[in-house]
């Protein structure tokens, strides 16, 4: 009975402090990582600095949104994994609503001509290019590395499709493998996490069959729930290089279909910069514009269980897998790729459907020097974006 009742006070004050970090960790997946380290690792003392700098390795590791998982493995390693369920839940769930009210007040009051979405357009614009400039920094810092890239994103822009770019990560992953392993890391910390090994083949397996039999059924069953759920997981589970590189994938899998138009998903790209939280919530607002709040929740269900499968199927095997030079030659070689495809991603549909005009990218290079050289926060970027678009339409 004693044992229960901890276990619950555990769990409600994983709760309260990971929602309290929900509502305010403005800045992106870099900020977060600062915010858990002030209030889990600083304030609270869960881990020492060691495990958490493991932890943050870890999820550099796997596809997904890697500051959502780190809070969901600070979740697990102190309340199991119901504690992880509760972090990710606390982390998410303010921009979730944000993110499911606007897309029915845009749907509500049509504001596809709104002089505010235009400019919403143009700070996503700033956004992307400032993540690109970041990515690209730190994983194309060679020449071949920046080869990669280029191809990559040239593929894209000629032959744009969800398959190519899959197919364009797992060539990026063989010449990594095959050409990278001299650039290794010689010396990589071990990682320690009590997750049995049973249950770590049991999660991956559930991950491989979930892949593979959804997009069957999804063709063999009309189902607009189904479609959701086929589409957003197959992203999260495929996704490399955190919240802004889901753009392109996202992109290439609703707009061309139809499934909501080109303004619709820029609208909802620029509003997740405005709230706290993982940039992954913005399948909560592209699910509610397909489908109502019930498609935003099969959704966001489904961008993030990946997450939690792959956590689970990883965290048992990693030490065994950073220690292989190989193992690390194909992520240099994937998050090479990674920096090409959301250069593809910034010419179309960003700056294509954003930038229409000189005033337009004035503005736009005014909110990237603010972003990126003066560190103003995203979501006074975005603040900034509404004001200065309507200066523009005021003087124009």
């Amino acid at each position: 009975m004693q044992e229960q009742r901890s276990r619950i006070k555990t769990w409600l004050e994983i709760l309260l402090i990971s929602t309290k970090l929900g509502l305010t960790s403005f800045g992106g997946p870099v900020a977060h990582l600062a915010y858990f380290k002030d209030e889990y690792i600083d304030r609270r003392k869960w881990l020492d600095d060691k495990m958490y700098a493991d932890i943050i390795a870890l999820c550099q590791f796997l596809p997904g949104p890697a500051s959502s998982q780190v809070g969901i493995s600070i979740g697990m390693l102190r309340g199991g994994i119901i504690g992880g369920l509760i972090s990710w839940f606390g982390f998410t769930i303010p921009s979730v609503i944000v993110l499911i009210v606007f897309a029915l007040m845009y749907q509500t009051f049509s504001l596809d001509d709104a002089g505010f979405i235009a400019s919403l357009k143009i700070v996503a614009a700033a956004v992307v290019l400032h993540a690109l400039i970041g990515l690209g920094q730190k994983l194309t810092p060679d020449k071949s590395r920046l080869a990669i890239a280029i191809v990559a994103a040239a593929i894209m822009l000629l032959y744009p499709s969800a398959w190519m770019q899959i197919l364009v990560i797992l060539a990026a992953a063989l010449i990594g493998f095959t050409f990278f392993k001299d650039k290794a890391e010689s010396k990589v910390q071990p990682f320690s996490f009590n997750i049995s090994k049973k249950l770590g083949i049991a999660s991956l397996g559930t991950l491989v069959t979930i892949l593979t039999v959804t997009p069957l059924l999804n063709r063999a069953i009309d189902n607009p729930f189904l479609n959701i759920f086929d589409i957003f997981f197959r992203v999260g589970s495929l996704v490399f290089g955190g919240g802004h590189v889901v753009l392109p994938m996202l992109e290439r899998e609703v707009v061309p279909q139809g499934l909501l138009s080109a303004n619709e998903f820029l609208a909802g790209y620029g509003m997740a910069q405005a709230v706290p939280g993982p940039l992954f919530t913005f399948s909560s607002y592209l699910g509610t514009i397909m489908e109502g709040v019930t498609g935003a929740v099969v959704a966001t269900i489904a961008m993030f269980l990946p997450s939690f499968l792959l956590l689970l199927a990883a965290l048992p095997f990693l030490n065994t897998l950073r220690q292989r030079s190989s193992f690390q030659g194909v992520l240099m070689g994937v998050n090479a790729s990674v920096v090409g495809i959301l250069l593809a991603a910034f010419y179309d549909p960003v700056v294509s459907s954003s930038i229409m005009n000189a005033p337009d990218f004035v503005l736009a290079v005014i909110l990237f020097a603010l972003l990126n050289i003066w560190k103003v926060p995203a979501w006074m970027i975005v603040l900034l974006g509404v004001v200065g678009g309507y200066i523009i339409q005021f003087i124009s």
